[in-house]
């Protein structure tokens, strides 16, 4: 015989295991980045939105609490307090030793497949960086922007391809290119003379996280992570599209040999870049400009090129005499 009791429970049940869904899916996400690993296919993907993740755990939460569902809201409360932890800034923000030595304004543009060539001529000239990064630039995109932009931005340095393959740094100073960073996608690398000091420049686009790519992924940012390795006593610049964000093991660890994101630096962590359609009320940031601790940055800004999937990352640095 069913009591009054048991008949006032049971329209609660739905409640607490569609609660109970969202928290375990929550929980593998969560309990991916505390354990500080990528893991497999869907968690890279998720990680990237990571703070959305407050709203599936909210969500629960207010259900836990119309089924009286006490475990659960502890579960749920827990959830909420370890996101907010791990929503927080990652990094090192102190500032570098030593008097200024020079200004630099750099600018970070995927143009998608060479599309949005001509928005980017059209910013370089507004916003006139001294460093363009420049990602999935094909044969067409490279030509148009030595025809339209040799004139500022006369030096080079370029890995040459179709579709997303090509890719090129250009510069108002003088470069000299390097070994670029072996990937499915071209990532050259230069120095540059700034204030009389050697700084080393990189250009990152890894593989995206695809479901089948993620093992690519991580081997292409760990190849980036070792170019920052490589030489620690030069001033550096890592820019370009990561297709990572902090919330990735494979980017902390780049992070870890002594880069910051310069728009961490600005208080500007987080501001989504891709996809541009629904940024910036939604979407990740992906696309960074990493220096190291030689440099301070301000006035970070985010530039909405039409045709292109990305939005650009324009920076001001200050490079510092440093230890």
């Amino acid at each position: 015989m069913e009591t009054a009791g048991d008949g006032a429970e049971q329209p609660r049940r739905p409640g607490a295991w569609l609660a109970a869904l969202l928290f375990a899916a929550v929980s593998v996400v969560v309990g991916c980045r505390a354990a500080d690993t990528d893991a497999v296919t869907p968690v890279p993907q998720l990680l990237a939105f990571l703070p959305w993740l407050l709203l599936p755990t909210a969500a629960g939460l207010l259900l836990t609490l119309r089924a009286r569902w006490w475990t659960g809201a502890v579960w749920g409360v827990a959830l909420l307090g370890l996101l907010a932890w791990y929503i927080e800034p990652y990094g090192k923000t102190d500032d570098p030793a030593g008097p200024p030595v020079a200004r630099l304004r750099v600018l970070t543009a995927n143009v998608e497949y060479g599309r949005a060539t001509g928005p980017l001529v059209d910013a370089v000239r507004r916003e006139k960086p001294d460093l363009v990064f420049v990602q999935e630039c094909d044969r067409r995109c490279g030509a148009v922007l030595e025809r339209d932009l040799s004139a500022t931005h006369p030096h080079r340095s370029a890995v040459e391809g179709d579709g997303s393959k090509g890719s090129v740094i250009l510069s108002r100073l003088p470069l000299t290119p390097t070994p670029p960073v072996p990937g499915t996608m071209g990532m050259p690398g230069a120095t540059a003379d700034v204030g009389g000091r050697t700084v080393r420049l990189q250009l990152a686009h890894p593989m995206p996280p695809l479901p089948d790519q993620v093992p690519v992924w991580q081997r292409e940012l760990a190849g980036i992570r070792d170019a920052a390795k490589a030489a620690p006593g030069l001033p550096a610049v890592l820019a370009g599209d990561f297709n990572a964000t902090q919330d990735h093991a494979a980017f902390r660890r780049i992070l870890d040999t002594g880069l910051r994101d310069a728009a961490r630096l600005d208080g500007a962590d987080r501001t989504p870049t891709w996809p541009a359609r629904t940024a910036p009320a939604f979407g990740a940031q992906i696309d960074h400009v990493l220096v190291s601790e030689e440099f301070t940055a301000d006035r970070a800004r985010f530039l909405d090129l039409s045709d292109t999937d990305h939005r650009a990352v324009l920076v001001d640095l200050t490079l510092h005499t440093g230890r």
